[in-house]
């Protein structure tokens, strides 16, 4: 199938300026994101679509190739003249909750230059809310666009002129011997052009600090360690250049009852020893309420228990995992009087029968008795 132009991937005019592009590419993105979209190839296929055209179109001299030689200039695959390599993007959806912006928005050289910095923010949540997933709302401080000059760190009504020392183009070309190589421009750093009359807000950097707040959708099966990334929530870019991104990290807290391993979840369940060797009935806790749980006669401790589906579904995941209840036999204590001579009656009534009612005990002892008499060989 041909590849549809770069510009109608867009929705903008050949003539469309940078910011115009910019603005195209952030509302498809937004519109086509994963996080939004799950499970839609479509969706999928139209996100690296307009990855794949902002890459060419924000670099001016991909662009250049691409109006003059098509997809061809700018794919090495197809031949042609233009030569100036393709998008590059590898696997922009290795994490689900990773890289997922991993190739677009950047453009080129004086874009990366102004780029805002990615922020990393720890999001604490508990089993309950990372199991069945939930919104919550997040302040994050950052480096914010600057409202009076709209980013461009030029006072309002003014703009910035272009560096005489570069011509604009961000870079001077510097001669060594034979050789002619080029460099970041000093004068204005990379950007190709200068203001002569900043903003008083920002002072020319186009960015003030601020508090921002955030709302963030939390997929149902996130586990500590899994990130979320907020393309275009980091700092702003200064002088107008592109936001950086927000990396939301999953903690989920230590909970009282349930530990989670994976897709499945396990607990303790004491019982007492008559319940162990008579057996019977207890009702035990899942996420989603209560069940029954029925106990063998002669249950030992560490004997588990297996409730199918009562775990949790993982991302990507088709089902559930198990939950694992481990039975803990607990010894009685602070006994009466009358409950010890009980006990201490129920004991002999056990003398002579060690092999049949205790057989661990019985063969940990005879284990024992065989260790030393080999010993004493």
């Amino acid at each position: 199938m041909a590849k549809r132009d770069f510009y109608d991937v867009l929705g903008v005019q050949k003539n469309a300026t940078a910011d115009e592009m910019k603005k195209a590419y952030r509302r498809l993105a937004m519109k086509h994101h994963p996080d939004r979209n799950p499970d839609s190839k479509e969706a999928e296929d139209k996100f690296k679509e307009a990855n794949e055209a902002y890459e060419i179109l924000s670099d001016a001299d991909k662009r250049a190739a691409y109006d003059r030689y098509g997809h061809a200039g700018v794919d090495p695959n197809m031949g042609g003249g233009g030569g100036a390599g393709g998008a590059g993007f590898g696997d922009i959806f290795g994490d689900v909750f990773g890289d997922i912006f991993g190739g677009g928005g950047r453009g080129g050289g004086q874009q990366r230059s102004n780029r805002g910095s990615d922020l990393g923010y720890t999001l604490e949540l508990d089993l309950e809310e990372a199991v069945r997933g939930t919104k919550v709302q997040i302040r994050v401080p950052t480096m914010s666009e600057c409202e009076p000059c709209d980013g461009s760190g030029a006072k309002k009504g003014t703009s910035a002129s272009p560096c005489r020392s570069c011509n604009g183009s961000g870079q001077v070309r510097v001669q060594q011997g034979f050789f002619v190589m080029s460099q970041t421009c000093p004068s204005c750093h990379g950007r190709g052009s200068v203001i002569t009359d900043p903003c008083g807000s920002c002072r020319g950097e186009g960015r003030v600090r601020k508090q921002k707040t955030l709302e963030v959708k939390i997929p149902a099966g996130v586990d500590t360690g899994d990130r979320i990334r907020l393309t275009g929530e980091g700092e702003a870019g200064a002088q107008g250049g592109p936001a950086g991104d927000l990396y939301v990290q999953v903690s989920v807290r230590e909970h009282r009852i349930f530990k989670r391993d994976g897709a499945d979840l396990y607990c303790e369940v004491p019982i007492d020893f008559a319940d162990a060797a008579l057996g019977g009935e207890l009702e035990v806790p899942t996420l989603d309420g209560r069940v029954k749980l029925r106990i063998p006669e002669g249950a030992q401790t560490g004997k588990l228990f297996r409730l199918k589906g009562k775990g949790v579904k993982p991302i990507r995941a088709h089902a559930p995992g198990d939950m694992l209840c481990r039975v803990i036999v607990e010894t009685p204590v602070n006994l009466s009087s009358e409950q010890k001579d009980m006990l201490r009656q129920f004991k002999q009534t056990m003398s002579g029968d060690d092999n049949k009612q205790s057989p661990n005990k019985e063969s940990f002892f005879s284990a024992v008795r065989k260790f030393f008499d080999e010993m004493t060989k």
